[in-house]
């Protein structure tokens, strides 16, 4: 069994991969057009793209995403809610859960004394789960006919099984700006630097320093830097729908040079997406959702692809994809996601006056 804790020191460390269960997005839609969808963001996902985006809606809206990770090893789970206040401001809310379940427990089944497993070993294997947890509350308010800003307060709760916990929390800071044709979008994800305190029951790891001659860990701080999500798209109507391009670059501060183009120690993670809508109602849409150079190995593409359809205020969107690369051996990621907008005239957002 692995337990990948805090360290075995109280020091505070800088945690590259601290978060990256939330980094692969939400939503069937963005994630098939590869993740660029900072300036496209206009439902209920915006509560984690971006915020400001919130302000496009009109009405209330509710949104679930199930997504299968690493050959279906991996279970990610999402929804949230958002409703208009007022005419200028919106209020979102946001659950996420990604977890391994049944993890087997083998320690109590090893006697050290003989160096060899216990007499019917099977009845000393536990089970348990491994799983990270995030809540969303996000604001959105217009300051002008073409411009929004943003707010999210993020908690984050990670636990492996009854050995190890940690409590987390930042915001991110947003803005959109919506032009006729461009849109154009910011996320300063974690601005307040992400504090994640693990705690460690000792009690319930006694046997991994009798059985392995491990030092047992200890509980620390981990610190999750900021990241500079940015975005542009272009909407373009046609003749029987509307053709959208989108391209997204993230700027990192967290020394993720080695599988990642770096400027100055800043690595540099572009994504690019395309959507065509017909007639509002059926939707194809194909994307790049890494592109990277890796150190020794040349450039690395994770194409994605999907479709959706509309109808009535119900949308229902899938999105397909290699989650690490196209020759990962790692397996293929489904998504799917459903949404539904609450279309009664009682519930439309007030028209500015």
């Amino acid at each position: 069994m692995l337990v990948p804790l805090a360290g075995t020191t109280q020091a505070q460390r800088v945690a590259k991969y601290g978060a990256d269960f939330l980094a692969g997005g939400v939503g069937a839609r963005a994630l098939a057009m590869g993740g660029a969808h900072v300036a496209l963001a206009g439902d209920a996902d915006a509560v984690y793209w971006n915020a400001a985006g919130l302000m496009a809606m009109e009405f209330p809206q509710a949104a679930y995403m199930h997504a299968e990770r690493f050959a279906g090893s991996v279970s990610f789970d999402y929804g949230a809610g958002a409703m208009p206040l007022t005419d200028r401001s919106t209020v979102a809310l946001a659950f996420f859960r990604s977890g391994v379940n049944d993890i087997k427990n083998t320690l109590d089944a090893w006697d050290p004394e003989r160096n060899q497993p216990k007499p019917n070993p099977g009845d000393f294997i536990t089970s348990f789960s491994a799983a990270d947890y995030a809540f969303f509350l996000g604001y959105a308010r217009q300051l002008r006919p073409s411009l929004s800003v943003g707010v999210t307060a993020k908690l984050i709760h990670r636990s492996i099984g009854s050995f190890a916990s940690a409590w987390g929390y930042s915001f991110d800071a947003s803005a959109r700006w919506v032009g006729e044709r461009y849109r154009f979008g910011v996320n300063l994800q974690d601005l307040s630097t992400m504090l994640q305190s693990w705690s460690v029951d000792s009690g319930n790891l006694a046997n991994l320093e009798t059985v392995f001659g491990d030092e047992l860990p200890s509980g620390g701080t981990e610190l999750v830097l900021p990241v500079a999500r940015l975005g542009a798209a272009r909407v373009q109507p046609m003749a029987s729908g509307l053709l959208t391009w989108a391209v997204d670059l993230d700027l990192a501060f967290d020394g993720q040079d080695a599988n990642a183009f770096d400027l100055a120690g800043v690595s540099l993670h572009p994504r690019l997406g395309a959507e065509y809508t017909h007639r509002e109602v059926a939707s194809l849409r194909l994307g790049l959702a890494r592109i990277r150079q890796v150190r020794g190995e040349g450039l690395d593409l994770t194409p994605t692809v999907g479709a959706g359809v509309h109808y009535g205020g119900i949308s229902v969107d899938y999105g397909f994809g290699d989650f690490a690369g196209v020759v990962s051996e790692l397996g293929f990621s489904h998504r799917v996601s459903l949404s539904y907008e609450f279309r009664k005239e009682a519930y439309k957002r007030p028209s500015v006056d």
